[in-house]
């Protein structure tokens, strides 16, 4: 799918990668008439976007603004001062403005091009009760038709070929139990026969946002993108990088940069040897097979300083059955009638808490060396719905090899599972009587509302505990699992990439899991990957095309409306 018209090989921009981050930036070049190009190593677009939730975390943006949700500027800076901090340089305080300011641009400019935008009004944020916390600052796209990028549509990433949405995942979950579960269901599967009649192929989540943007740039704005083109060196001229060699249909190709180069590549999730060397730990990545950390490399090479390199976008997952996807947990582990144990069958941690704090306690606990486990109580697999266990063939797998465990009674469970006999029973004693009275007194579950988001409203005095006590009794091998790597670039406000010292690479950028997250070690809410993705990528686009400064701050909002 090579665009017939790409024999002139120079242009304004020049982007690696095709995720959030690349497309923002490829979609700043059209917005600005830039001329621009993208490229990928593998043979699908998309990266970890398309395989994604497709949420954006975009505090103060113009959707709650219309909706009177009450945020602003302030409040969205102090909450991240009081959940980042400033770990890094790739964390400080102009990074953070920088963002916060350019998700009015974001998201009128998208708007402009047709994308539309709905609010996961009810997801909070993930540490909801410090100050500047917020409900509902998360957005994700409508869902789309995929046959608007006609062949394209093949070639896309995305795992999720229907119209699932953010707020239907933590509502299904409990479709057995309660009736806006149900209902929920229900909806979701007139809207999928809804598209089906009416001759369109919906999607959502990350497939939505990886549509949306093949739709706007490549379909729509003619922006040439290679796949199965590795990018393999920056070129430089002096001081500053003017291009990248790319190996393009068996030759190498020379793509020069009038305005810049955005490496968007994504991390290195893949790479499992620089991950034990880094991270101390192999990994389960639930991401591209193309995060191989090329984009990093390519940077380095040209004096490029790294951060985070130690740090992922960690969570639980259940252990992959061989040759198969990791299975990230989220809001099954919230649930009633179920916790988390160690090897010795012991709590650890809130099992509710967030992903990247629950996967940082796993590090903690022990390096993530496990076996941890998911008990689950008889009502539970009545009751609530496991994203993981819905193929069967996949389920027979993960008991054939010892993922899956059952038992009628919780002794010989224990007993399967080879944890300490004495030290489960007291855990699941003591844990019964947590649950009784409501008050989680060793890790603090159900205090949250996050925690309470993903649990069943219909289970009183705490949404996020029940007893296990009625068998037949399920658990599930849980191992360290990851969204992505967090570390890369370290870059500035304007996404250019930075030396060791401080200075400028001129004419490069770089943007999403390419670069070190402004979000530090945290994640503090839901879509904190893809939203400042895009923002930043938005933000290098406008910097190349000189109008930096003034697009990504909302002292000139004015501007980005008029614009639209």
């Amino acid at each position: 799918m090579t665009d017939p018209a790409a024999s002139a090989l120079e242009y304004d921009v020049v982007v690696v990668g095709s995720g959030a981050a690349a497309f923002a930036t490829a979609l700043g070049a059209v917005d600005e008439g830039l001329t621009a190009i993208m490229v990928e190593s593998t043979d699908r677009f998309g990266g970890n976007t398309a395989m994604s939730g497709g949420g954006l975390w975009l505090p103060n943006n113009p959707l709650m603004q219309r909706d009177g949700a009450g945020d602003s500027r302030e409040e969205a800076l102090r909450y991240l001062e009081e959940t980042v901090g400033e770990p890094g340089r790739s964390s400080n305080r102009a990074r953070k403005e920088a963002f916060v300011d350019g998700v009015a641009d974001f998201v009128l400019t998208t708007e402009k091009h047709g994308f539309r935008w709905i609010r996961a009004d009810k997801y909070p944020d993930y540490y909801p009760e410090l100050p500047g916390g917020k409900i509902g600052r998360s957005i994700e796209l409508a869902p789309v038709d995929s046959r608007k990028i006609g062949p394209w549509r093949k070639k896309s990433r995305a795992l999720l070929p229907f119209p699932m949405l953010n707020s239907d995942m933590y509502l299904l979950g409990r479709a057995w139990s309660t009736f806006s579960g149900f209902w929920q269901g229900v909806r979701l599967v007139f809207r999928t026969l809804g598209g089906l009649v009416t001759g369109r192929i919906l999607v959502g989540m990350g497939a939505a946002v990886a549509t949306s943007f093949a739709g706007t740039v490549v379909v729509d704005g003619k922006v040439p993108l290679w796949l199965d083109s590795p990018a393999r060196r920056l070129v430089v001229e002096g001081d500053r990088v003017v291009g990248v060699e790319v190996e393009h249909e068996g030759r190498a190709v020379t793509l020069r940069a009038r305005r810049g180069v955005m490496l968007a590549a994504g991390g290195f999730d893949q790479d499992r040897q620089r991950r034990k060397q880094l991270q101390g730990v192999e990994g389960n990545p639930a991401g591209s097979p193309g995060a191989l950390g090329g984009g990093i490399d390519m940077a380095v090479e040209v004096g490029a300083d790294l951060e985070y390199m130690e740090d992922a976008w960690w969570g639980a997952t259940v252990r992959p059955v061989e040759g198969g996807l990791s299975s990230f947990i989220v809001g099954e582990r919230s649930m009633p009638h179920s916790l988390l144990v160690d090897k010795d069958g012991s709590r650890f941690a809130n099992e509710s808490e967030s992903y990247v704090d629950l996967g940082h306690h796993m590090l903690e606990h022990d390096g993530a060396t496990g076996p941890y486990w998911m008990i689950l109580d008889g009502r539970y697999t009545k009751r609530y719905f496991l994203t993981f266990a819905v193929d069967p063939k996949a389920n027979r797998a993960m008991v054939a090899q010892g993922i899956k465990v059952t038992a009628p009674t919780l002794a010989e469970l224990g007993e399967k599972i080879g944890v300490d006999r004495e030290k489960f029973a007291a855990e699941i004693e003591k844990f019964n009587g947590f649950a009784r009275t409501g008050r989680d007194q060793d890790f603090n579950r159900g205090d949250s509302a996050y925690d309470r988001y993903y649990g069943d409203p219909t289970v009183l005095p705490n949404n996020n505990l029940a007893p296990i006590e009625n068998g037949p009794f399920t658990a599930y091998e849980v191992v360290i699992g990851d969204l992505g790597t967090k570390g890369g670039v370290v870059t500035d406000e304007h996404a250019r990439a930075l030396r060791a010292d401080g200075s400028v690479i001129e004419g490069l950028y770089s943007a999403g899991n390419n670069s070190a997250a402004v979000m530090g070690h945290t994640y503090p809410g839901p879509g904190s990957t893809i939203g400042p993705a895009c923002v930043f990528g938005l933000i290098a686009a406008r910097h190349m095309a000189g109008a930096g400064s003034e697009a990504a701050s909302t002292g000139e909002a004015e501007a980005a409306v008029a614009r639209s």
